[in-house]
């Protein structure tokens, strides 16, 4: 039986490559990791801004991050999915951009904003409570937009989204 289900298995992955394949980071010359990105949008007091977002939801990707990336689109960024709700601590080892990073907690709640982190900076970077996510956007973006403490960014990854 058990080799029944491996071929169906196997059936399945060749029949839909690009479901496997879609899943997989990419990575560039220098090192720098590559994901699927998908759209998300952060709603300030200034109005609704929209973003397209690599999403790190596995471990050995939120150890990556955005080093060794030279640069960002402006409307672009990277979304840490944790799947928890829990203290989490970033840092900017062997980042090569300054990034604004924000702490967003299960509901999409923005619970702190650090501006402008120093590119490769061991020191730790530590949410202001326990949160879910993290947003990396490119440096001066979030006073750009007016984010603050209590806005909401709104994906599917989001409780209620």
């Amino acid at each position: 039986m058990q080799i029944v289900t491996r071929l169906v298995i196997l059936f399945c992955m060749l029949a839909s490559p690009s479901l496997v394949l879609a899943q997989q980071p990419s990575f560039d010359a220098d090192g720098a990791m590559h994901l699927e990105a998908e759209k998300l949008a952060i709603v300030t007091g200034q109005g609704r801004f929209e973003f397209d977002a690599e999403i790190a939801d596995q471990p050995a990707e939120h150890a990556q991050g955005l080093m060794f990336r030279k640069k960002m689109p402006t409307r672009h960024g990277m979304l840490f999915v944790f799947g928890e709700t829990r203290q989490i601590t970033m840092w900017m080892k062997n980042t090569v951009l300054p990034l604004d990073m924000v702490f967003i907690g299960p509901d999409g709640t923005v619970a702190g904003v650090r501006e402008r982190t120093v590119p490769f900076s061991e020191d730790i970077i530590a949410s202001p409570g326990p949160v879910s996510h993290v947003l990396e956007l490119n440096a001066g973006v979030a006073r750009l937009i007016g984010l603050k403490k209590g806005d909401k960014v709104e994906h599917r990854s989001f409780a209620g989204q």
